[in-house]
């Protein structure tokens, strides 16, 4: 395994491996966006919109990297957001990234539609974050709420981008769905693919019985085959922010709400006593042309006004990427998919080595930057590679259309 990982040289290349070890449908449910991929693929061409203005005959030989992030200090502005069904790719994924990102003091939101238990996660790495998907009911809300503080579960992540279930036909055209149905095809994946089914299925079968959903409510929910699968992830159209301040009634631990990407939600957060708030767009998998993530983040990051912690995910691959979402507004940011892959591909060690191959860049692209801390990393240090879109109607577009507006007077504009 040490020989495979001293191979990987990125994130990326973790997916090639990890392609060739998953079961084509697995596979598929990771990589996969929605519809035609369109937000996806805006995510990435989001930070190749920026280019770098970096300072030289500078000091670097000493860099700090540390954050402060709701009240506890990490080594480097970097975690790993919230991925569903982690179990599946990786012999107790859920656990073996939060083990990796607790060895190297990152922070690790745990998904809801995980299939290990919440409680056996917090025992393994007890500063872990849990991503909640909230039930129909206020009182399963509660009920599901009480539990997570049992665990004793300290930062509480709200996801609100899911009113209802998106269109992945891609996954269904792969051979994945939730439930998971059997069928030959499924059963020829697992056999032709036998580093996956014996290291990661029938392991976990043999040692820990048919997965379930552990975490939609406060009890456990249904297995992986089972079609009541459907049931836990039920409409949640209904849900509001009279919702949102009833938690933070109940609520005593630091509350984030993830799946922000328009600055009158960030101030709606803002009232209703939110911690912090992580921009995304869920990877592209959710409203396909939703706006990348860092597109909308000095809006937003604005509306915020210092009140709360601004994070963000989608789309981060590389140091650079986390360089530039901090330049714009964010005070750190998760990455989702590479750490799937890295599960997948080596376990807990293969997770600390994708850990430490970002926190690397990150440092080491600080030095090239001429940036000796965090702080130093203001829009001063980017220029716009080209122009980026702003909302219909914004004070951008709005000079835009008279012909004066320009990405670099948008981005003065923001930081006064």
């Amino acid at each position: 395994m040490s020989r495979l990982l001293s191979r990987i040289l990125s994130l990326d290349d973790f997916e090639r491996h990890a392609r060739r070890k998953l079961p084509a449908p697995i596979y598929a449910y990771v990589s996969g966006a929605v519809e035609e991929g369109v937000s996806a693929q805006a995510n990435r061409r989001a930070f190749a919109r920026w280019a770098f203005t970096p300072r030289v005959l500078v000091d670097v030989s000493q860099r700090d990297t540390k954050v402060r992030l709701l009240g506890r200090e990490y080594r480097a502005p970097v975690g790993i957001a919230p991925m569903g069904l982690s179990a599946l790719t990786a012999y107790r994924g859920d656990i073996v990234q939060a083990r990796a990102a607790a060895a190297a003091g990152l922070p690790c939101i745990m998904s809801g539609s995980s299939l290990i238990r919440l409680e056996s996660v917090m025992e393994a790495a007890p500063e872990t974050w849990f991503q909640a998907y909230l039930p129909g009911d206020p009182t399963q809300i509660r009920a599901l709420i009480d539990r997570v503080a049992a665990a004793g579960v300290r930062t509480l992540v709200i996801t609100v981008d899911t009113p209802v279930a998106a269109n992945r036909e891609n996954n269904v055209r792969a051979g994945f769905s939730t439930p998971l149905r059997p069928s030959a095809k499924l059963a020829w994946q697992g056999l032709s693919h036998p580093a996956w089914l014996f290291g990661t299925f029938l392991r976990t079968l043999l040692r820990h019985g048919m997965p379930h959903f552990e975490n939609n409510y406060a009890t456990r929910g249904a297995p992986i085959l089972s079609a009541n699968v459907l049931r836990d992830f039920s409409d949640r159209g209904h849900l509001g922010w009279t919702h949102v301040a009833e938690i933070r009634r109940q609520w005593r631990g630091a509350l984030v709400i993830k799946g922000i990407l328009h600055e009158q939600d960030a101030r709606r957060a803002r009232a209703a006593g939110v911690d912090g708030i992580i921009v995304s767009n869920h990877g592209g998998r959710q409203l396909d042309g939703a706006r990348a993530p860092l597109d909308a983040l000095p809006r937003i990051a604005e509306a915020a006004g210092g009140a709360m912690d601004v994070m963000l995910d989608s789309g981060i691959r590389r140091g650079t990427d986390v360089l530039k979402a901090l330049a714009l507004g964010a005070r750190a940011v998760f990455v989702g998919r590479p750490i799937n892959y890295a599960g997948a591909v080596g376990g807990e060690a293969g997770v600390a080595h994708a850990l430490r191959l970002i926190t690397d860049e990150v440092s080491r692209d600080m030095a090239l930057l001429g940036v000796t801390e965090l702080a130093g990393l203001t829009p001063a240090v980017l220029a716009p590679m080209e122009p980026a879109p702003s909302w219909p109607g914004s004070a951008g577009d709005q000079a835009a259309r008279s012909g004066a507006g320009s990405c670099a007077s948008n981005l003065s504009s923001v930081t006064g």
